[in-house]
């Protein structure tokens, strides 16, 4: 019997496997850890703690590296990819987190590295990671190292990102976004003013022992300190919210979308802002909901069901080919959610910062151009385009909507009177104009994120 049981996968092990695999494959670690989390089937701590070491790794992986390769002698480069990764989160555990005892950490180390190896890779490994104990405290980023370096390598970022921060926000800005991106997201969700409302569903979730309190951003966002996965909850289950960040949250409240209008969503998948267009029209109208990829039609389509939202329909298709399929000037709001450089949500997914070139913003970029002035003429004068990306970059941000602005003289910037008062609200709270919203990932500690207003003049 004991033979032929499974040994139980601890969560270093679970986590190694996850860094060595984004690192070998390119595989998104978010997507790679949940898919090890639910075929093992870890305890809820053990889960907890590898989700910890390898967003945590990642999220440090420059300055680990910095630090390590003075303590590896042929250099990091040159050892196995699992090796390299188990000295990156035993690395992480020492020094990054207190409650860990460290010698646990070396220990544990050096198993999975008997396992793994021979003795010649646990001995390194053992090496290496005492010496790094020996030498904790002095550790430290130089101070003759120039500004960027000092902020890239202080608080885990690529240079060039910091560079190009600095240059479009100031120093001190750059250096709150990378400090903001290294905090754990917080979990939102969005309630469905269909089926509940927000003072209801705070006080289920209070009652409940939940932690929880109203968004300060979102009119319809609930923020949950403490609480679990929100996913696996009975409310969540029977539609009563979604779990969505407080700035997408938002993008809806832009485009002010009222009972019985046309309404489509470009990029629409994985279907949480059509979603919440349906439900500000109480499910009252038609919200065709258009995204490229096949298998995320499914996503839209089970959010709808979840939802009881029988106003969306959604549809498989390039936005850059809708002008061509449907009918001109046959909408009353358009969103477009464009595909982005994702610089916004570096929090929740760390392994952008490390992925992102720079050259891929003005690729991007072209194409957020692209889809602008493809999907316009489907809106009716007097309707509403809004433009949003999850990104901090100004090419796709302002000056994309600038410049749409002027190639396209029959669209104007969308006027207070073709604004709701929760969105006004918004507006206020942001210290930004009705037409325009950019929120940096320090501001309201939720996702960076862009929203542009466009009205089509009426003559």
């Amino acid at each position: 019997m004991s033979g032929a049981a499974k040994r139980k996968v601890p969560a270093r092990e679970v986590a190694l496997d996850v860094l060595t695999r984004v690192e070998q494959e390119g595989a998104y670690s978010n997507l790679l850890l949940n898919q090890s989390l639910q075929k093992l089937q870890l305890e809820r701590t053990e889960a907890g703690f590898a989700t910890e070491l390898v967003y945590g790794t990642i999220q440090r992986l420059n300055t680990i590296d910095y630090f390590l390769s003075s303590f590896v002698s042929k250099g990091l480069a040159k050892l196995q990819p699992w090796v390299r990764n188990l000295l990156r989160l035993s690395f992480y555990q020492i020094y990054y987190l207190d409650r860990i005892p460290p010698h646990a950490a070396v220990n544990e180390a050096v198993n999975i590295a008997k396992r793994k190896g021979h003795q010649g890779i646990s001995g390194m490994v053992n090496g290496v990671l005492r010496n790094v104990l020996r030498n904790k405290e002095s550790l430290s980023i130089p101070e003759s190292l120039d500004r960027v370096a000092r902020i890239a390598l202080s608080y885990s970022h690529p240079e060039w990102m910091v560079e190009r921060w600095i240059r479009q926000y100031g120093e001190e800005a750059a250096i709150a976004m990378c400090a903001s991106n290294n905090e754990a997201p917080h979990v939102s969700v969005r309630v469905n003013r269909v089926k509940t409302d927000r003072d209801s569903m705070l006080e289920a979730m209070t009652s409940a022992g939940m932690d929880a309190r109203p968004s300060e951003l979102s009119p319809a966002g609930i923020v949950v300190d403490s609480g679990g996965n929100m996913a696996l909850t009975d409310w969540y289950k029977d539609g009563l919210f979604s779990v969505q960040d407080e700035s997408s949250m938002l993008v809806a409240e832009a485009l002010n979308p009222e009972a019985g209008m046309e309404v489509l969503d470009c990029c629409a998948a994985p279907g949480g802002k059509t979603a919440h267009i349906a439900e500000l029209m109480n499910d009252k109208g038609h919200v065709l909901a258009n995204d490229v990829h096949p298998h995320k039609q499914k996503l839209i389509a089970e959010q709808a069901f979840r939802l009881k939202l029988g106003s969306i329909e959604t549809r498989v298709s390039d936005a850059l080919s809708l002008a061509k399929q449907l009918k001109p000037a046959s909408f009353e709001r358009i969103l477009l959610d464009a595909p982005c450089s994702g610089l916004g949500v570096i929090r929740r997914k760390p392994d952008l910062k490390w992925a992102k070139k720079p050259e891929e913003v003005e690729q991007i970029a072209a194409l957020q151009s692209k889809l602008l002035d493809e999907v316009q003429s489907l809106l009716r004068p007097g309707g509403i385009l809004v433009y949003s990306t999850c990104t901090t970059e100004p090419e796709e941000n302002v000056r994309m909507a600038e410049a749409f602005l002027d190639r396209h003289p029959d669209f104007t910037w969308a006027d207070e009177e073709s604004a709701s008062p929760a969105w006004l609200d918004i507006c206020e709270k942001t210290g930004e104009s009705a037409n325009l919203i950019q929120i940096l990932p320090h501001q309201f500690h939720s996702d960076g994120f862009f929203i542009a207003r466009f009205m089509k003049r009426k003559s």
